[in-house]
């Protein structure tokens, strides 16, 4: 899952989401919306800004596990 993806970067990277929002060039709201699940369908320009950001690839922060 999307959201669940994010956090788990965001955390291996040692960022908070505040942090995160600031190097993606998006807002916090949006940030935590995404995350959080609120927002289960962010614009992809939205979501490689956070990919760049997290420095991982964009199928990276999209690709669902099992």
């Amino acid at each position: 899952m999307l959201s669940e993806n994010i956090k788990k970067f965001r955390k291996k990277k040692g960022l908070s989401q505040d942090k995160l929002a600031k190097l993606a060039n998006v807002t916090l709201t949006t940030l935590v919306k995404i995350e959080s699940g609120v927002n289960d369908n962010p614009t992809i320009k939205t979501l490689k800004k956070i990919a760049d950001a997290l420095e991982i690839s964009l199928n990276e922060l999209v690709e669902r596990r099992r």
